[in-house]
């Protein structure tokens, strides 16, 4: 047996489980969790009983890639799983959510996980209704379908939850975790009118293909799934098989095969995939010689497709070297294993043997021929047994069903926006209403802050407060006047004077940062005479010296007095001061009037109204 091929270090996993895990993008993935520990072969008959409960819906559906299907797993503790690639058709992933609620209303003691390569898509579908702290990054393991309803593991009882404390919080307070009533309403709206919604997607067709075409789909209509995609995702190799069609035209004698009508059903998507696209027939291929025959072509790239997968999947299924390849060998290359050798030399070679060498003796080898070959060995199967054109011609194939849905698809386009439209709408009004209750319980000292703030208010607000009447005894009013008239609220004004120092603490800082020689609005007017600037300069600092004396005397018993810096400690400058300095002094005389007037303020019409004496002492140190 091989030698595992080296890996850069111990942490890395193995590329083949890696291979086996990773699915296309446009995949669902889902798992049932049992709610009591069962047998392999107790799980085997719950797996057998889901089936049979889903069969209903199903039997007659026509998946765009795959079937639902279940298998059981033994890791990290026996559930079942499975996953299903809808690659275009969005219907198959949620037709295959509108399967689990039932199989979670079915059988009550299981509970259900499903997402795909968006994530927790569920959530996503529900995002405006859902919890404010729910978001991706705290979103693993709390969604889950449990008795036909979506439950969310609250982060208040698991802020950081694993699978298993997850599905034993469910088993012990399932009612914790019911998502609101909005979000209930949104996924089943998502999923009603299912699984008649499921026999609307499908689309019958009426084709002309060859008699063993027409065989193969008789007995295994589900095969029209890979017979579109084979046309679908078509390159040049597969369409050296379509040029030769080996297999489904020439006839078990070496004759051509007779071309019959038959009716063939899919879905829409498919449908519209093979309409989309235009394929020159192999020259082969017996087309009739009217053009514009709907009939014929289809038929004919049905017939095509159907070969180029037939032919892709057995040569696949033979090197055993399908997408598990692809991935183990893209892993392979992450991990290392090539050094950055150029392919085709020597030692690139022997280290891309070695590697299929061990691949070979893997089991996903095992599992990935014999899933490629399934389908092959089906169409063999179905062809090994006598058939002729005569069992179809006295069939009656019904016309094909009306296509006027796929060119009025905008109306329904439209009508899906503006449900999606109206949902954000009601989300945003919600959030305005929010928003507008919050700033009321925070009341109308919240409009003072950041850039809003308007100096008006306060000035109004004490202006109201000067024309009342007052005494030594604190604010009077008359006897026909309402008291609250006059009341203060302490804490709305401390937030008032607060955001007045804050404001003109900003305009300092805006004003320090303006260019060199550049002038701001709020600035004062400059003489445009040099003569004039030397007395008014000396009357500016003659006006500062007062200002600060009978600053000094009004903020002795304060601490007030520490934050300022006195024109006198600055370094004196005898010669003219540049333009920077009258800025920065004009700036301070002007937070000084302010102080001035402030402290005046609060001595004459605050001090017989506070009943606290020591309020007066504390608010120059609340405000500097």
């Amino acid at each position: 047996m091989a030698t595992p091929p080296p890996f850069l270090n111990s942490n890395n996993p193995n590329p083949l489980t890696q291979a086996s895990s990773h699915l296309p993008e446009d995949t669902v993935i889902y798992s049932i969790y049992p709610d009591n520990p069962l047998s392999q072969d107790a799980l085997q008959s719950l797996h057998l009983q889901i089936l049979n409960a889903v069969s209903p819906f199903t039997t007659s559906y026509i998946w765009q890639h795959e079937p639902f299907t279940l298998s059981i797993a033994l890791h990290p503790f026996p559930h079942l799983k499975g996953h299903l690639r809808f690659g275009d058709n969005l219907n198959d992933e949620w037709f295959t959510v509108f399967l689990l609620f039932r199989v979670s209303v079915a059988f009550p003691s299981v509970s259900i996980q499903v997402h795909d390569s968006d994530g927790e898509f569920l959530l996503i579908e529900a995002a405006y209704h859902l919890p404010r702290w729910l978001n991706p990054e705290n979103s693993q393991n709390r969604a889950f379908i449990r008795r036909g309803k979506l439950h969310i593991i609250p982060q208040s009882a698991l802020p950081n939850p694993t699978l298993t404390e997850s599905l034993n919080f469910l088993i012990e307070n399932e009612q914790a975790a019911v998502a609101p009533d909005s979000v209930q309403y949104v996924i089943q709206n998502r999923i009603a009118g299912y699984p008649e919604k499921a026999k609307l997607n499908t689309h019958s067709v009426r084709v002309r293909v060859p008699v063993s075409v027409a065989r193969v789909f008789k007995h295994a209509p589900s095969l029209i799934s890979l017979a579109v995609e084979g046309f679908y995702d078509r390159d040049m190799d597969s369409m050296k098989h379509a040029a030769k069609m080996e297999r489904f035209l020439k006839g078990r004698k070496g004759g051509e095969e007779e071309m019959v009508t038959v009716t063939v059903k899919m879905s829409r998507a498919m449908y519209a995939q093979l309409m989309q696209q235009r394929f020159q027939s192999p020259k082969c291929y017996p087309m009739p010689a009217k053009k514009g025959d709907l009939e014929a072509e289809l038929g004919m790239k049905i017939a095509c497709g159907l070969e180029m997968m037939y032919q892709e999947k057995k040569k696949e299924g033979e090197e055993g070297k399908g997408s598990g390849w692809k991935k183990y060998k893209e892993s392979l290359e992450k991990s290392g294993y090539f050094k950055g050798l150029v392919p085709g030399s020597n030692e690139y070679t022997r280290l891309m043997e070695n590697a299929e060498e061990y691949y070979k003796n893997s089991s996903l080898f095992s599992k990935t021929r014999e899933m490629l070959n399934a389908p092959v060995r089906q169409i063999d199967e179905i062809l090994s047994l006598p058939y002729s054109a005569d069992e179809f011609k006295n069939e009656d194939a019904p016309p094909s069903d009306d296509d006027s849905w796929l060119y009025s698809g905008e109306d329904e386009l439209n009508s899906a926006l503006q449900d999606r439209q109206k949902e954000i709408e009601l989300y945003e009004l919600k959030r305005e209403k929010k928003k507008s209750k919050e700033q009321k319980d925070t009341g109308a000292s919240s409009s003072l802050k950041g850039e809003d703030f308007d100096l008006s208010e306060l000035v109004k607000t004490m202006q109201g407060f000067m024309h009342k009447m007052s005494s030594y005894e604190g604010a009077e009013v008359h006897n026909d006047r309402d008291p609250k008239e006059v009341e203060l609220d302490v804490e709305r004004f401390m937030k008032d004077v607060e955001s007045v120092m804050k404001y003109q603490g900003d305009e300092n800082v805006t004003r320090d940062m303006d260019d060199d020689g550049g002038s701001s609005d709020m600035d004062f007017d400059e003489s445009e005479d040099g003569s004039d600037m030397s007395d008014h300069e000396d009357g500016e600092d003659s006006f500062m010296h007062s200002y600060s004396d009978v600053m000094n005397n009004e903020l002795k018993s304060t601490t007030l007095k520490k934050s300022f810096v006195h024109a006198n400690e600055q370094t004196s400058v005898k010669n003219e001061l540049c333009r920077e300095h009258r800025m920065q002094q004009r700036i301070w005389m002007k937070s000084l009037v302010q102080w001035m007037w402030m402290s005046t303020l609060l001595k004459t019409f605050l001090t017989p109204l506070l009943v606290n004496k020591d309020f007066l002492v504390q608010l120059p140190i609340c405000l500097g």
